[in-house]
């Protein structure tokens, strides 16, 4: 069984910030699976589907962004998923706002989700879906960026990444996270040229 996983903040006050585009790619990928109800078990909301030819369980965790390890430890401890069948989705500073970067294992960068998950799995070497949510202006606060608002001029790059990382995922389960990298991990500068 593979897991999942996007992160964010859960409650409407949050919905539709930055640093909630995790959520908003489990949600993409229900709706095509056609996963209507999410149940609550392990501090967040959990839905069986089939994605990419393979059985997962989507989650959310509710822990809020800084201890979704408390969620997905106990999660995958209880369904003996190794974090070789887990895919965290999350939002990235480092990247302009709607590029996409997929990896396997490395630090947490920074992101209080992944610190969390370090805290709570025995390894980092599951794989990621990094969404750009760029960074903030000059003289702006950190955490009040990423719980803002992208503005309506990023509003279909961000769209645009929401689908890419739903089918970023569904590759990595199909195919692998190798061949799920060569495929999305593109340098834009270069395909323009």
């Amino acid at each position: 069984m593979h897991f999942v996983v996007g992160l964010g903040n859960p409650g409407a006050k949050y919905a539709d910030t930055r640093h909630n585009v995790g959520f908003w790619v489990i949600d993409r990928l229900a709706d095509e699976a056609g996963v209507t109800v999410f149940e609550k078990k392990f501090k967040a909301r959990l839905a069986r589907a089939r994605v990419g030819g393979e059985d997962c369980i989507l989650m959310k965790p509710e822990t809020f962004m800084n201890l979704s390890g408390e969620s997905v430890g106990p999660a995958l401890g209880f369904h003996k998923t190794s974090v070789d069948h887990l895919i965290v989705i999350h939002d990235d500073l480092d990247l302009d706002v709607g590029r996409l970067k997929l990896k396997k294992g490395g630090g947490h960068g920074g992101h209080n989700g992944l610190r969390s998950l370090a805290q709570h799995l025995p390894s980092s070497g599951y794989a990621r879906v990094r969404i750009g949510i760029g960074r903030p202006p000059p003289r702006w606060d950190t955490s009040s960026y990423v719980l803002g608002r992208f503005g309506s001029e990023e509003a279909s790059s961000v769209d645009g990444a929401v689908d890419e990382a739903a089918d970023a995922v569904k590759t990595i389960l199909a195919e692998g996270i190798g061949r799920a990298m060569n495929r999305f991990n593109r340098d834009p500068e270069k395909d323009a040229g």
